[in-house]
């Protein structure tokens, strides 16, 4: 076969894109929290970048229009320049056209929570920092009266506990570890069971209910017998065959079995720093009348502007040759500086239209509660604020909205639509809320089963399958009917 040199000519299309769109997408799809982080970074990296503050007179100020409809094109916003009113005539900086790469700029990159009425509401319970198991623990070991190999010990122990306070690691693998034998590291197990939480370093749900048991002064031979032998019988509220089994009366199965539902399976969760979650609303909704005004929350988001230390240099660099790097690196770093603050101008622009959507569309949500939460998907907010659905997905995702009825992620506002009898739509999750509604309206001594909560639901014209049914309450978490039924 020869071999040849060819040259072919091929038209095709590439979708390129520029660097300022995937700063803004990339910006557009952080958590409040990491927005934070990323600006307080390029703050670092950037020394044309700085934070404004309230003192500084001289702030170019944002008059941005909210009738206009967001785009990842960079669009141009509205600037009115308050600089001249200060500074006064020339200054001998005129000679560089700084204006010509700050063009809108410098300024504060939040500006529309400035333009509403209305405050954020303020935080009356604030996080401390909390002690963690193993704090608690450790706590407790320095004060028992051990010698310094028990000591180890019990920190190797204690190391090797999970959230739910049992014990991950054999006692032959923390023997082997430390050399010595098994027999030392269970007498030294036995104290760390005595510790505080009570249950705590079992090494599985039987050993850490007896633990309880014995702590809580209830280790009888009923309750031992019914942990060590039928936890699967309980755990199914099969009762009668306990009874059966161990020839008891059916009443004391049900006292044996009341005081074992007082125990916690995992004892260690109650001081998992984890289940604390500290959420800040990037978006307030307050009722004004009628109708509701959206205010984004910029409170402790660096205010950022373009350095006007940067401009004496410029005018100072200006016709010296040696300085041209100079110059050169302060031209790229106010464009850098630019686009970031300007990506940060679209991500709040974006958020705030789209959040003015969500709020109009569910306006009966906010009026009357989540059974009149109207179905909505991406498509429909998109299709509103003329934007990509992918964008829109981004803009929701990690971001919350402090409203009327409590703090929501803006995904929450998404649901689904079920049909109902007379031909309306219903979201999803107003299915699910009526679903809780009616077991916690149940008699807890006799359940409804799904077959009957569709026939419940069908009153109130929703109509949809028992798997459905089903479905909702996994999601829900709510036990089937054996597991909710109460004896006592």
């Amino acid at each position: 076969m020869a071999l040849e040199l060819k040259q072919n000519l091929r038209l095709s299309q590439q979708l390129i894109m520029t660097p300022q769109l995937q700063q803004a997408i990339k910006l557009l799809q952080l958590s409040r929290l990491e927005m934070i982080d990323t600006i307080n970074q390029e703050l670092q990296e950037n020394p044309l970048l700085e934070e404004a503050t309230s003192e500084d007179e001289q702030e170019r100020i944002i008059e941005p229009d909210m009738d206009d409809k967001p785009s990842m094109d960079m669009e141009e916003v509205k600037v009115v320049d308050r600089t001249e009113e200060v500074t006064g005539e020339g200054d001998g900086r005129e000679d560089f056209d700084w204006d010509n790469y700050l063009e809108d700029y410098s300024t504060s990159a939040s500006s529309y929570s400035k333009m509403q009425n209305g405050e954020a509401p303020t935080w009356d319970n604030v996080l401390t920092a909390t002690a963690t198991l193993t704090d608690h623990l450790m706590w407790q070991l320095k004060l028992s009266r051990l010698n310094d190999l028990e000591m180890k010990l019990g920190e190797q122990i204690i190391g090797n506990l999970d959230e739910g306070g049992y014990l991950m690691a054999t006692l032959k693998e923390i023997a082997d570890q430390e050399g010595v034998a098994e027999d030392t590291v269970e007498d030294v197990l036995a104290k760390v069971q005595e510790f505080d939480p009570a249950g705590v370093a079992a090494r599985d749900l039987k050993e850490c209910l007896l633990l309880q048991a014995k702590h809580l002064g209830m280790l009888n031979p009923l309750v031992e017998a019914i942990i060590k032998e039928h936890l699967k019988d309980l755990e199914v509220k099969n009762y009668h065959h306990i009874a059966k089994t161990l020839k008891i009366p059916i009443a004391d199965v049900l006292h044996a079995v009341m005081l074992i539902g007082r125990m916690d399976p995992k004892p260690g969760e109650v001081y998992n720093e984890e289940r604390i979650q500290a959420i800040i609303p990037d978006v307030f909704v307050f009722k004004s009348g009628d109708d509701y005004k959206i205010v984004l929350n910029d409170e402790n988001l660096p205010q950022l502007r373009i350095s006007n230390f940067y401009r004496e240099i410029m005018g100072n660099v200006k016709g010296n040759p040696h300085a041209e790097s100079s110059k050169k690196y302060i031209k790229e770093r106010v464009q850098s500086a630019s686009w970031f603050i300007k990506s940060i101008q679209q991500r709040q622009r974006t958020i705030y239209n789209v959040s003015e959507s969500i709020v109009k569309y569910q306006k009966e949500f906010f009026d009357r509660g989540i059974g009149y939460l109207k179905p909505l998907v991406l498509r429909d907010i998109a299709d509103d604020v003329e934007m990509h659905e992918s964008t829109i997905s981004r803009v929701v995702t990690n971001k919350y909205m402090h409203t009327p009825r409590g703090i929501f992620e803006l995904k929450y506002f998404f649901s689904s639509s079920i049909q109902r009898t007379n031909g309306d739509a219903i979201a999803s999750k107003s299915v699910k809320e009526a679903i809780k509604r009616i077991i916690d309206g149940e008699d807890p001594k006799k359940p409804y089963s799904d077959n009957k909560i569709v026939v419940l639901l069908e009153k109130e014209g929703i109509s949809i399958a028992r798997r459905t049914i089903a479905k909702y309450r996994d999601m829900l978490g709510i036990l089937p009917t054996s597991k909710r039924r109460e004896f006592f």
